[in-house]
């Protein structure tokens, strides 16, 4: 069996009264590419909290390796996440930096780095997202999708172990969805790590995919390869990938 780098046990977690998920588990295997799918307001975001601690489930177990980091100090969970990296949606550059700073924030807040070692490290990861002219742009000078990529670099440079990717495609052309589809491939070899990414873009996914998992009504239904996920016998799942109006998915 391979791996596994992340679990979710049976968690369950709450928004007041709506559940967002219900005795949900998935293994996310190390060394591999991980896509969850499913409805818009599913939860899929909520696990990639989940993974980093930024939330806690109200029933049930997240495990990094074999630590419980549901039941940790403050202290703990904060060595923890500093071998996981959460690529933001939006990429949540700060405007008031140049791009160059921005990437060197997590090597300025979290290690005793000389100023020329940071910039080495952080030219390197701009090179390896194709961005590394734009060392000393501002935000404002790149467009959607190179910010993208400028959120994959400070996101890769402290090396982590698990890179968690937020919806990565999402309002991009197809030549620049691919081009980040690729960029997230090339990266997981790069740093020989694991990614988890949220996407509703199918093709993208089946070009980066390694397993992938659905979710629905709270919990995940299918989980296996593409090949697999493609021939499920689940309703639910072929609806889904087929963007069919008809099926047991309420539209």
């Amino acid at each position: 069996m391979p791996d596994v780098i992340a679990r979710l046990d049976d968690v369950s977690l709450y928004y007041g009264d709506r559940v967002i998920l219900k005795n949900c588990s998935l293994d996310v295997v190390e060394g591999a590419i991980t896509c969850i799918i499913g409805l818009s307001g599913a939860g899929k975001s909520t696990i990639l909290r989940l993974l980093d601690g930024l939330r806690k489930p109200d029933v049930g177990h997240v495990y990094i390796r074999d630590i419980d980091i549901c039941h940790i100090s403050e202290t703990h969970l904060n060595d923890v996440r500093r071998t996981i990296s959460l690529s933001f949606q939006f990429a949540a550059l700060l405007d008031s930096l140049t791009v160059g700073d921005n990437v060197a924030l997590p090597l300025r807040e979290h290690t005793h780095l000389s100023d020329s070692e940071i910039q080495k490290i952080v030219v390197d990861a701009l090179d390896s997202v194709g961005l590394a002219h734009t060392y000393d742009s501002m935000p404002s000078e790149l467009s959607g999708g190179m910010l993208k990529r400028a959120g994959f670099a400070r996101a890769i440079v402290t090396r982590p172990e698990l890179i968690l990717y937020d919806e990565p495609t999402t309002g991009l052309d197809p030549i620049v969805t691919h081009l980040i589809t690729d960029t997230i491939v090339r990266l997981r070899q790069k740093l020989n790590g694991t990614a988890v990414v949220i996407s509703h873009d199918l093709q993208s996914i089946y070009m980066m995919a390694d397993y992938v998992a659905m979710l629905f009504e709270g919990a995940i239904i299918a989980y296996g390869t593409v090949d697999e996920i493609k021939r499920s016998p689940n309703p639910i799942v072929q609806q889904f990938i087929q963007g069919s109006e008809v099926g047991p998915i309420p539209i």
